[in-house]
């Protein structure tokens, strides 16, 4: 089938390399903007290797997942400081951020304007500032979008600013910066870049320059993710979790993804659920519910085919069906402790709610096949 395919201009992988941030940065700016956490340990090599090159920085924290106002508040302080490129180091949201932050400090006006569902999708007209992106975690694999999910506190909801434009220049991705995560944050995350290999693959948007990318994805999360959760030191399992996260990127790009991420946004949005989580605790939930859609109503579905394929890619058995992929998937969520969505203050009576903003998510459109109401509940109570 035809397909497009886009990414970073740069992308740089490798144990250490986070040391030639100072090089690149010296290139293309003189004054950076570094967004990251509220952990300032986690971006002092950063910051040590901007200083030994001259490169002037200013640092802007973001604490949760990315508000509009948050971002409208790094947009003024890269103002304010005259900053000529931005940084992004931190998990995803921080990269979401500092991409956004890059796009809007050129692009004037309301930003609501720019973003879809909740906005009008205006197009951006100029090109966004310089952008570096370097993840701590292995998950959303944002470092290769070209969308920053944002958080509307007005409508309950997270949505995205896209724009072909949001590549980022450098994605330089160090899987030492990983080592530290915390156990629970390498589970969340690790599956979301799970996710984020498997949905792509059983996309209706799959593509041969995609389908590569998701198989050792999925490959290689069936090895390490969670060898990596008990053994947080284990270079070769960081290394192929932050793969993993890498490709999952670089499918949702160039793909779709599907019901699980049309489900994370409004629930991300709602409640004070880590996007991680949402996405590992509804994984086995909506495999299981389009296996059962495509087998009663699209038997000769291609997604169908390569549901079986998914399960002899993770269990490792050249026998397994699509339901042995589901039974092992929500084994390793159990594994991981992965929290039920009843954990964070979601009850039955959302459930309308929840599945009428999913319904009209972006990420939904991507999903193997059309998903009734009743069957988008039902996940919900699975998941509950």
């Amino acid at each position: 089938m035809p397909f497009e395919f886009a990414t970073a201009t740069q992308i740089i992988f490798g144990a250490g390399r986070v040391k030639e941030v100072g090089t690149l940065a010296a290139r293309m700016g003189r004054r950076a903007l570094v967004v990251t956490t509220d952990t300032p340990e986690r971006a002092a090599p950063l910051l040590e290797v901007l200083t030994a090159h001259q490169v002037d920085y200013k640092t802007f924290s973001v604490l949760e997942e990315p508000t509009v106002e948050r971002v409208t508040m790094g947009v003024a302080q890269l103002r304010e400081a005259d900053c000529d490129l931005v940084i992004g180091i931190g998990g995803g949201s921080v990269l979401d951020a500092g991409k956004a932050i890059a796009a809007l400090a050129t692009n004037p006006g309301n930003p609501v304007d720019y973003l879809e569902v909740i906005g009008a999708g205006k197009p951006l007209t100029a090109a966004p500032l310089p952008y570096i992106a370097i993840p701590t975690t292995a998950g959303t694999g944002a470092e290769v979008t070209r969308n920053a999910v944002l958080a509307s506190t007005e409508h309950k909801v997270k949505v995205s600013l896209r724009s072909l434009a949001m590549l980022p220049k450098v994605a330089l991705i160090d899987p030492e910066l990983t080592y530290s995560v915390p156990p629970q944050v390498t589970a969340s995350t690790g599956m979301d870049a799970l996710t984020q290999c498997l949905e792509p693959y059983v996309s209706n948007a799959a593509s041969a320059m995609t389908d590569p990318l998701c198989r050792d994805g999925m490959r290689r999360a069936a090895r390490s993710l969670r060898r990596a959760y008990d053994y947080g030191s284990d270079s070769a399992a960081r290394e192929d979790m932050a793969l993993v996260s890498l490709f999952g990127g670089l499918a949702l790009a160039n793909a779709k993804l599907g019901a699980v991420h049309g489900f994370a946004g409004p629930l991300g949005g709602m409640f004070p659920i880590p996007h991680g989580v949402a996405c590992a605790t509804l994984l086995p939930y909506v495999m299981e519910a389009n296996i059962r859609a495509l087998r009663e109503r699209a038997p000769d579905s291609e997604s169908l085919r390569r549901y079986d394929e998914v399960a002899r890619i993770l269990t490792g058995r050249a026998d397994a069906t699509a339901t042995d992929g589901v039974a092992w998937v929500r084994d390793l969520s159990a594994a991981l402790a992965i929290p039920p969505l009843s954990t964070y203050g979601i009850r039955r009576e959302h459930f309308p709610e929840i599945v009428d903003k999913s319904a009209r998510a972006s990420s939904m459109k991507g999903n193997p096949i059309v998903l009734t109401a009743e069957e988008l509940a039902g996940i919900l109570e699975n998941a509950f």
